[in-house]
């Protein structure tokens, strides 16, 4: 299946040097603006490609699955996480999956951390205090946040993200620790000078900062419960760059409000972009669009491999990122 007749299909508007690249490889369409496709949209775009390539803003569940068409074989996703697509139906109806895994990991690491210090320093507190009239110069007791160095950081998901994480903490002076679906091996263990929680109840309830790391699965859906987020130190914070469903956000945003968790920082949030009101207006919450992986290199290298992907498949080779069930 050469290149240059096969049909791709982009549902969002991506970094021109990656759309100028597509044009010269493959017969694509692009997007003409950055809306997200309506489910119509999105149905019609899959009738017509031999190849779709959607964000994490396009569900694409067995349902819309079965308004494919038979000319579709490939999906390869924007993203390295598929949460969005039914790798399984797919699969089932001949349809390849695959992903960009591994390009966001140093940008959402780094912003992981740009969200520890800043609810633990209380930046977004003092650049709204500084923009207002009311500041009246230093003072010794003024906007006082506490010191990371020294704190447990208790990371949920020990994968390339958490791992980047842990190396960056180790850096700032904090203290290690980690739950995850599988130990590391011990040397890896052993590089990071991480301290393994077999159980996760207990590693919350210990740790000072608790990053979610980890993919949405079924598994993981609301893994920080209401119970379990009242097992964290009232002193405690607790940062998201993942995935919003992982976290209780009703019972995250009542705590917050209660002064059970001292603070929170989210990069991602329960119901995609429609935040909880409530959880607006906590000045101990930091709240982000969304922006673990924006970096201009970091996007690019995302549909670089987009680009690799459908090109070996079009090559009839298997896709180098193709998603499995058994990743899952």
């Amino acid at each position: 299946m050469p290149g240059k007749h096969l049909s791709v299909v982009v549902t969002r508007r991506l970094p021109e040097v990656v759309e100028t690249r597509m044009k010269e490889l493959f017969n694509v369409t692009l997007r003409e603006d950055d809306t997200a496709m309506t489910p119509d949209e999105l149905a019609a775009a899959m009738q017509d490609a031999d190849v779709l390539v959607p964000t994490i803003t396009d569900q694409i569940d067995a349902k819309m699955l079965g308004r494919a068409g038979d000319r579709l074989k490939l999906i390869a996703n924007y993203g390295a996480g598929v949460d969005n697509i039914d790798v399984a139906t797919a699969r089932q109806r001949g349809i390849h999956v695959s992903n960009t895994p591994g390009v966001v990991t140093e940008d959402t690491a780094d912003m992981v951390m740009a969200l520890i210090l800043g609810v633990t320093r209380r930046l977004a507190e003092g650049i709204r205090l500084a923009q207002s009239d009311d500041w009246q110069g230093w003072s010794p007791t003024a906007m006082l946040g506490g010191r990371i160095a020294g704190r447990r950081l208790g990371i949920l998901g020990m994968g390339r993200i958490g791992q980047a994480v842990a190396k960056r903490a180790a850096v700032f002076g904090m203290q290690v620790h980690y739950h995850n679906r599988k130990r590391l091996r011990p040397e890896i263990e052993d590089a990071l000078d991480a301290t393994y929680w077999e159980s996760l109840d207990q590693m919350v309830s210990r740790m000072d900062v608790i990053s979610i790391n980890c993919p949405h699965t079924p598994s993981t859906f609301h893994l920080m419960n209401a119970r379990r987020l009242k097992l964290m130190k009232p002193d405690a914070v607790i940062v998201n760059t993942s995935r919003g469903e992982v976290i209780d956000e009703n019972a995250l945003t009542r705590m917050l409000r209660a002064g059970e968790i001292a603070g929170a920082g989210l990069d991602v949030f329960e119901r995609g972009h429609e935040i909880n009101p409530r959880l607006k207006k906590l000045p101990n919450a930091i709240l982000l669009p969304h922006m673990g992986s924006a970096t201009r290199e970091g996007r690019i290298e995302m549909g670089e491999k987009v680009i690799v992907n459908i090109k070996t498949f079009a090559d009839g080779h298997r896709p180098p990122d193709l998603v499995v069930p058994s990743m899952l």
